[in-house]
């Protein structure tokens, strides 16, 4: 096979690569949600979301009766939404997804159905 020939190979094989290999858009490696991590007890997260929706002021409104997010009505869903909705209002200020270690940072969107949880780059 002559050089040419191989750098016309090498030429398509790297369009090709460059086709097929997909894009992300400025900040999408560097998502982040807060939510309620899975092996904390109810009484605990029930504790933090108290906090978070009170003196922490995140956003509750989505979480309640006859809202978007008050379904799956859950101690563990509600608290997710609110810790996340604290942790995107405030995360600029120095905020933490913590909780007394009852959150953690997920890089997938917990939003679901009509429920939409924040995400503020």
């Amino acid at each position: 096979m002559s050089s040419s020939s191989c750098l016309v190979i090498l030429h398509l094989s790297l369009l090709l690569i460059f086709i097929i290999t997909p894009t992300r858009t400025e900040g999408e490696y560097d998502q982040e949600w807060c939510i309620a991590d899975e092996q904390v007890p109810d009484d605990e997260l029930q504790r933090a979301l108290d906090w978070a929706c009170g003196k922490g002021g995140a956003d509750c409104r989505n979480i309640q009766v006859k809202q978007p997010c008050f379904y799956p009505n859950t101690v563990r869903d509600h608290a997710s939404y609110a810790f996340n909705s604290y942790y995107q209002k405030f995360k600029h200020k120095g905020a933490t997804c913590y909780f007394n270690s009852a959150a953690m940072v997920t890089a997938l969107d917990p939003s679901h159905g009509s429920c939409k949880f924040e995400y503020v780059p």
